[in-house]
């Protein structure tokens, strides 16, 4: 089982991998929580994705000292990874989304796996929940690791998030969403513009934490060209989602989606103002012995 972590967007949102502010007592950032939690739970192997031109700087700060316990591969997310006959606009600088980012690494990626977000502390319940799944995971079947509402939030602000939304037990759609609690509860605001409504706290959501096989790079590929010619004249901001490569396979009955209930705690830098909060949280579990002090020694 290999863990892959979207990391290319690290050095925008942080102003550079040396400027990631760390977590841990002895300076670990969320990653490499993410990636004892993942060891413990029986990943063999890690795949970071990132920039091209992060590559010495996250190998010193990140990769070197991963790699003593964990084989670890690197793939690059890069602008012009996407069909030739594209027509790249000069203005655009960002690579293409997340589904471009995992479909990077078709190449390294030789078993079932997981994705998350590099800057997201899932917490150990949710990588056991997930390695349990792709032990028996099905053919034509994917995961979604799928979190009560209430346990993502930050008190500092609005977070994005995808609503699960099920029928009769079996996964229909996400529904990505802007998420606030105010006076009446937790409010959800559809990203497509549609009319807020309220949820409740035990709702699930997906927090980027995806189960698949090498199955998800046939199917990526399958639907890239069409993604560009939907959007040629929209090439400045569009980006490829994963989230819609799971909407488009369930639709279309290429795989069943299915929904791995969690009750793992997310901490996440989502605003300046959450990194006490996580760092307080961190040092906590610490305390309660669920992490070494020293992560790595």
């Amino acid at each position: 089982m290999e863990l892959v972590i979207m990391a290319a967007g690290m050095g925008s949102r942080f102003g550079g991998l040396k400027q990631i502010a760390p977590m841990g007592p002895n300076d670990e950032f969320i990653i490499d929580y993410s990636i004892f939690d993942a060891l413990r739970s029986g990943f063999d192997k890690v795949v970071f994705i990132i920039k091209e031109e992060n590559y010495d700087t996250f190998k010193e700060t990140i990769g070197s000292r991963v790699e003593k316990h964990i084989p670890v591969e690197y793939a690059f997310q890069k602008l012009d990874d996407i069909p030739s006959w594209v027509n790249i606009p000069k203005e655009r600088v960002k690579p293409w989304g997340t589904a471009q980012a995992i479909y990077a690494a078709r190449d390294v990626v030789k078993d079932n796996f997981i994705v998350i977000n590099a800057d997201d502390f899932y917490g150990r319940e949710a990588f056991e929940v997930a390695a349990e799944y792709l032990k028996n995971k099905k053919d034509k079947e994917y995961g979604i690791i799928g979190y009560k509402v209430n346990n993502t939030l930050t008190e500092n602000g609005s977070v994005k998030r995808g609503l699960i939304i099920q029928e009769n037990g079996k996964f229909k759609e996400l529904i990505e969403s802007s998420m606030e609690k105010d006076e009446k509860g937790i409010k959800s605001s559809p990203l497509s513009g549609a009319d807020s409504f309220y949820i409740e706290d035990d709702d699930l959501v997906s927090m980027n934490m995806l189960a698949f096989d090498t199955s998800l790079f046939d199917l990526i590929e399958e639907k890239m060209d069409a993604f560009f010619k939907d959007n040629e004249d929209n090439l400045e901001k569009c980006e490829f989602l994963l989230p819609d490569i799971l909407d488009l396979a369930n639709r279309e009955h290429k795989a069943d989606i299915v929904v791995l209930e969690t009750d793992a705690k997310w901490y996440g830098v989502t605003y300046k103002e959450d990194t006490d909060s996580v760092r307080t949280a961190i040092k906590e579990l610490v305390k309660e012995g669920k992490y070494p002090n020293n992560l790595w020694e």
